[in-house]
């Protein structure tokens, strides 16, 4: 049996997040602006543990925290707080967790980050992976060592990708594919990789190359086409007030792979997964905005809407009995911690 293996296996680096929320606009030069709006928490890597941890998965962090206080409190926020196995991590001397001040404005925000690079890297890090379910993964134009070592201990590689700041957008990066089960990039970074016109013609071509593919499209929702079923699914998103999108993305693959462990059909890992973002851009982003299945509950035992009743009927077979304690949200500051000393 494989019931000793992590659900979720991951790396990548981890931010402190700094958010800052209810700006009408970003600032000028030698502007100033007030905003009521403020959180706190760890991100990047972060954002993808904490969504699979809080949906029940068993989830195991490989990752760099810095011998500072925003390490030491991002690791008791992943272990103690949020249950994750970070026996794959590492604490660095003398390196600083970096940190990034998102401005959020309405849809969409800037970031700000302060940081390094990470003393260890993910092949470091990872060495020879342990077996798995499942990793969620961010791909970039350099291949990990590790990702072939996962997929040959039978590990289900999710993967992600991000902006390519030189906007060459090389057909290259697609070559690792092969090593993928699925692939979920968002609209933008689809058709710039495909050379294709829409979401739907990229996802056309992506399908062509991994398993499972999906597309994600903002306010617009998602489309996905999953080869090993033969199912095509295309999902509104919901209307929801957005206070900050910082980490939707992650909390959407988080849950997608939550559903896809369920061996749920393919529109209802889709819906599930545009759920869960929805609700996650509803409070400060980062990691502590993910949702769970207390959120996803309390969403579902207050819908009124008959539409979405039906749309998202699924849910009364799918929520767990018991779906946990209310989750923590992000703190307006974190808590002093006594072996640390007074920060400035």
């Amino acid at each position: 049996m494989d019931d000793d293996r992590p659900d979720v296996l991951l790396t990548g680096l981890l931010f402190y997040d700094l958010v800052l929320t209810g700006l009408g606009k970003p600032p000028t030069p030698g502007e100033e602006i007030w905003t009521g709006g403020m959180g706190c928490g760890p991100g990047g890597i972060a954002n993808l543990a904490v969504a699979a941890s809080r949906f029940g998965l068993s989830t195991s962090l490989a990752t760099v925290f810095g011998d500072d206080f925003y390490g030491e409190y991002c690791r008791d926020v992943l272990c103690d707080q949020e249950d994750i196995d970070l026996s794959l991590s590492r604490t660095a001397d003398g390196w600083p967790t970096p940190v990034t001040v998102s401005l959020a404005t309405g849809h969409d925000r800037a970031l700000v980050t302060h940081g390094q690079e990470p003393p260890y890297s993910q092949d470091t890090l990872m060495g020879d992976p342990p077996e798995a379910r499942t990793a969620l993964v961010h791909i970039e134009a350099e291949p990990r060592t590790w990702l072939a070592k996962a997929t040959a201990n039978g590990t289900q590689i999710y993967a992600d990708v991000g902006w390519d700041p030189t906007q060459e957008w090389s057909a290259d990066l697609l070559d690792q594919l092969k090593l993928c089960h699925a692939f979920l990039p968002n609209e933008t970074e689809a058709m710039a990789y495909t050379r294709t016109d829409s979401a739907v013609a990229a996802l056309g071509t992506l399908s062509e190359l991994v398993p499972v593919a999906v597309v994600t499209r903002g306010g617009d929702g998602a489309v996905a086409v999953d080869q090993t079923t033969g199912e095509y699914a295309e999902v509104p998103a919901l209307d929801v007030d957005v206070l900050d999108a910082t980490g939707a993305g992650d909390v959407f693959g988080a849950s997608f792979v939550a559903a896809s462990l369920g061996g749920w059909p393919l529109e209802e890992r889709l819906r599930f997964a545009v759920l869960a973002a929805g609700l996650s851009v509803r409070h400060h982003g980062g990691a502590l905005a993910a949702p769970g299945w207390y959120g996803v509950d309390r969403w579902w035992r207050s819908l009124k809407d008959p539409e979405l009743r039906r749309a998202y009927g699924f849910l009364a077979d799918r929520i767990p009995a018991d779906p946990g304690p209310p989750v923590r949200h992000a703190p307006v500051t974190p808590p002093a911690h006594t072996s640390v000393g007074p920060h400035a």
